[in-house]
Protein backbone atom coordinates (compact mmCIF):
# COMPACT_ATOMS: atom_id res chain seq x y z
CA UNK A 1 0.00 0.00 0.00
CA UNK A 2 1.51 3.12 -0.98
CA UNK A 3 1.55 5.64 1.87
CA UNK A 4 -0.63 8.50 1.72
CA UNK A 5 1.38 11.98 0.77
CA UNK A 6 -2.06 14.60 1.75
CA UNK A 7 -5.00 13.76 3.25
CA UNK A 8 -8.96 15.36 2.93
CA UNK A 9 -11.52 16.00 5.12
CA UNK A 10 -15.51 16.11 3.59
CA UNK A 11 -16.62 19.75 3.93
CA UNK A 12 -19.12 20.16 2.09
CA UNK A 13 -22.25 19.30 -0.30
CA UNK A 14 -22.32 21.39 -3.43
CA UNK A 15 -26.09 21.91 -4.81
CA UNK A 16 -26.57 23.21 -8.42
CA UNK A 17 -29.78 25.01 -8.99
CA UNK A 18 -31.54 26.71 -12.34
CA UNK A 19 -33.12 28.79 -10.05
CA UNK A 20 -31.47 29.96 -6.95
CA UNK A 21 -33.94 32.20 -4.72
CA UNK A 22 -36.45 29.42 -5.23
CA UNK A 23 -33.75 26.18 -3.90
CA UNK A 24 -32.95 28.78 -0.72
CA UNK A 25 -36.38 29.28 0.23
CA UNK A 26 -37.14 25.66 0.02
CA UNK A 27 -34.31 24.81 2.20
CA UNK A 28 -35.04 27.94 4.50
CA UNK A 29 -38.02 25.60 5.18
CA UNK A 30 -36.24 22.63 6.08
CA UNK A 31 -34.34 24.94 8.92
CA UNK A 32 -31.30 25.33 6.93
CA UNK A 33 -29.92 28.98 7.95
CA UNK A 34 -29.18 30.50 4.38
CA UNK A 35 -28.01 34.34 5.06
CA UNK A 36 -31.08 36.36 4.46
CA UNK A 37 -29.44 38.41 1.93
CA UNK A 38 -28.08 35.40 0.35
CA UNK A 39 -30.60 35.36 -3.04
CA UNK A 40 -29.04 37.79 -5.69
CA UNK A 41 -25.27 35.61 -5.22
CA UNK A 42 -24.98 33.21 -7.71
CA UNK A 43 -22.76 31.15 -4.85
CA UNK A 44 -24.16 30.77 -1.46
CA UNK A 45 -22.67 28.80 1.36
CA UNK A 46 -24.87 27.87 4.84
CA UNK A 47 -23.08 26.06 7.41
CA UNK A 48 -24.76 23.43 9.25
CA UNK A 49 -24.17 21.82 12.64
CA UNK A 50 -21.28 20.29 13.11
CA UNK A 51 -19.45 22.34 10.57
CA UNK A 52 -20.04 21.13 7.39
CA UNK A 53 -21.21 23.16 4.38
CA UNK A 54 -24.23 23.04 2.36
CA UNK A 55 -23.02 25.19 -1.08
CA UNK A 56 -25.45 26.15 -4.02
CA UNK A 57 -24.07 27.55 -7.00
CA UNK A 58 -26.50 28.32 -10.17
CA UNK A 59 -25.94 26.38 -13.32
CA UNK A 60 -24.66 29.66 -14.84
CA UNK A 61 -21.87 29.53 -12.13
CA UNK A 62 -20.76 25.93 -13.25
CA UNK A 63 -20.31 26.74 -16.90
CA UNK A 64 -18.34 29.27 -16.23
CA UNK A 65 -15.84 26.58 -15.21
CA UNK A 66 -17.11 23.61 -17.12
CA UNK A 67 -18.41 24.66 -20.54
CA UNK A 68 -19.50 21.22 -20.99
CA UNK A 69 -21.76 20.60 -17.99
CA UNK A 70 -25.49 19.92 -18.99
CA UNK A 71 -28.25 19.09 -15.93
CA UNK A 72 -28.58 15.60 -15.03
CA UNK A 73 -31.27 13.59 -16.53
CA UNK A 74 -32.58 10.06 -15.64
CA UNK A 75 -32.24 10.09 -12.15
CA UNK A 76 -31.20 11.12 -9.02
CA UNK A 77 -27.41 10.94 -7.68
CA UNK A 78 -27.31 12.94 -4.54
CA UNK A 79 -29.91 12.32 -1.93
CA UNK A 80 -30.47 14.66 1.19
CA UNK A 81 -32.43 13.58 4.33
CA UNK A 82 -33.69 15.75 7.28
CA UNK A 83 -34.55 14.05 10.51
CA UNK A 84 -37.72 14.99 11.88
CA UNK A 85 -38.16 14.92 15.71
CA UNK A 86 -40.80 12.81 15.34
CA UNK A 87 -43.01 10.38 13.09
CA UNK A 88 -46.14 13.56 13.46
CA UNK A 89 -43.19 15.82 12.63
CA UNK A 90 -42.53 14.27 9.27
CA UNK A 91 -46.19 14.38 8.56
CA UNK A 92 -46.42 17.95 9.44
CA UNK A 93 -43.42 19.27 7.78
CA UNK A 94 -44.98 17.44 4.78
CA UNK A 95 -47.77 18.86 4.72
CA UNK A 96 -46.47 22.48 5.36
CA UNK A 97 -44.01 21.75 2.35
CA UNK A 98 -46.12 20.82 -0.40
CA UNK A 99 -49.50 23.09 0.79
CA UNK A 100 -46.55 25.78 0.08
CA UNK A 101 -46.84 24.61 -3.20
CA UNK A 102 -43.31 22.43 -3.28
CA UNK A 103 -44.26 18.55 -5.02
CA UNK A 104 -44.73 16.18 -2.59
CA UNK A 105 -42.89 12.83 -4.27
CA UNK A 106 -43.59 10.16 -1.39
CA UNK A 107 -46.31 11.03 0.85
CA UNK A 108 -45.49 10.18 4.62
CA UNK A 109 -45.97 6.19 4.82
CA UNK A 110 -44.19 3.39 7.62
CA UNK A 111 -41.24 1.79 6.01
CA UNK A 112 -40.40 -1.57 6.99
CA UNK A 113 -36.72 -0.46 8.21
CA UNK A 114 -38.71 1.56 11.50
CA UNK A 115 -39.20 4.87 10.12
CA UNK A 116 -41.78 7.32 9.34
CA UNK A 117 -40.54 8.51 5.74
CA UNK A 118 -41.47 11.10 3.06
CA UNK A 119 -40.22 12.41 0.15
CA UNK A 120 -40.41 15.87 -1.26
CA UNK A 121 -39.20 17.65 -4.45
CA UNK A 122 -36.90 21.02 -4.10
CA UNK A 123 -37.42 23.33 -6.81
CA UNK A 124 -34.75 21.64 -8.52
CA UNK A 125 -36.50 18.06 -8.61
CA UNK A 126 -34.03 16.62 -5.97
CA UNK A 127 -35.92 14.32 -3.68
CA UNK A 128 -35.01 15.31 -0.32
CA UNK A 129 -36.31 12.90 2.84
CA UNK A 130 -38.21 13.81 5.25
CA UNK A 131 -37.92 10.79 8.46
CA UNK A 132 -38.36 9.92 11.85
CA UNK A 133 -37.58 6.77 14.13
CA UNK A 134 -41.30 5.59 14.07
CA UNK A 135 -41.27 4.54 17.82
CA UNK A 136 -39.44 5.60 20.45
CA UNK A 137 -36.05 4.49 21.44
CA UNK A 138 -36.84 1.71 24.43
CA UNK A 139 -35.31 2.44 27.38
CA UNK A 140 -32.63 4.92 26.02
CA UNK A 141 -31.11 1.21 24.13
CA UNK A 142 -28.65 2.67 21.23
CA UNK A 143 -27.74 5.97 22.99
CA UNK A 144 -24.58 7.33 24.24
CA UNK A 145 -25.43 7.51 27.65
CA UNK A 146 -23.28 5.08 30.04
Amino acid sequence: MTPRTATARFDAIGIVTADLPASLAFYRRLGIDVPADAGGAPHVEAVLPGGTRLLWDTEDVIRSFDPGWSRPAGGERLGLAFRCADPAGVDALYAELTDAGYRGHLPPWDAVWGQRYAVVLDPDGLGVSLFADASPDPAGAGSDAA
